[in-house]
């Protein structure tokens, strides 16, 4: 039973972080379909007055799915999104453009229902990840606007899909308002998921990291249940001439897939950060 744990535990921290956001959205969507009547308290209400007394269904609203065509499509996307996206940025970039997406996407919702209640409706409850999957896929169609992606026996670049998913979403809005059987709250959700994935690649593209203040209180947030490590203090010496451990001779010699499997094992001990600039660059090259 512990080789067991502790392959699993293995098996996880090899994932990449937005493979482990589909992990924890597979686990908890079992978790709900077992639980179910005690999964309100983490939807996302559209009143201001629900949601101050359960401020954290902010974000554990994008974690619940109680459709498995609604988590299939999400994850599916998240996946294929997310290793383009891990391609280019960093993982905490990801996590942040993520994030953001869903807070912003529950912040347009419930806005939407205080606002313009005759149009959506006295009271609505949210839930889903679309609207940080939405973020993150805008986010890249603003960031290269014309890569191309392959589909089928034609090629189609990346803002011609953003454009189309956005336009469905605005029909979805005004298709559903005041129609029982709509979802209305759900695409103007998505809409504020693609407005914060566009602004962040826009900015990003001037140099500017919007960001980077949210990372700044996740990271705040995380050492507070990080474990102190008080030891006797010692000098450590970074050897810039290896490349993931090993020698430039040594690591020279790997094939190719040898040398990422290093560079990521690496990346799932010590994170992004750790790597050289060298490594980056080799990483960067390899997934192009």
């Amino acid at each position: 039973m512990g080789s067991f744990s502790q392959d699993i535990k293995y098996k996880f921290s090899r994932l990449n972080a937005l493979e482990k956001i589909i992990v924890v959205n597979v686990l908890v969507f079992v978790l709900g379909l077992l639980l179910k009547p005690y999964m309100d308290w983490f939807k996302l209400p559209s009143d201001f007055g629900d949601f101050i007394l359960k401020p954290w269904s902010l974000i554990t609203y994008a974690f619940l799915h109680f459709d498995i065509w609604h988590i299939l499509f999400n994850m599916l996307w998240l996946y294929f999104l997310g290793r383009m996206f891990l391609n280019l940025f960093s993982p905490k970039m990801a996590l942040n453009v993520y994030f953001l997406g869903a807070i912003f996407g529950g912040l347009l919702f419930m806005l939407g229902y205080t606002l313009l209640p005759s149009f959506f409706g006295n009271y609505s409850k949210l839930v889903g990840a679309s609207a940080a999957v939405r973020a993150l896929l805008i986010f890249l169609c603003a960031y290269m606007p014309n890569q191309e992606l392959r589909f089928f026996t034609f090629n189609l670049k990346l803002w011609y899909i953003g454009a189309a998913i956005v336009v469905l979403d605005i029909i979805g809005v005004v298709s559903g308002i005041n129609n029982p059987a709509g979802n209305a709250g759900g695409n103007l959700a998505h809409l504020g998921g693609a407005l914060l994935g566009y602004i962040y690649a826009k900015q990003l593209l001037k140099g500017q990291d919007v960001g980077k203040g949210f990372e700044n209180v996740m990271d705040t947030l995380s050492s507070w249940f990080k474990p102190s490590k008080k030891g006797p203090l010692k000098t450590v010496h970074k050897n810039k001439s290896k490349v993931g451990g090993y020698t430039k001779a040594d690591f020279n010699e790997f094939n190719n897939q040898k040398k990422i499997d290093v560079i990521l094992d690496k990346i799932s001990k010590s994170g992004y950060d750790s790597l050289t600039s060298e490594e980056k660059e080799f990483l960067f090259r390899a997934g192009k």
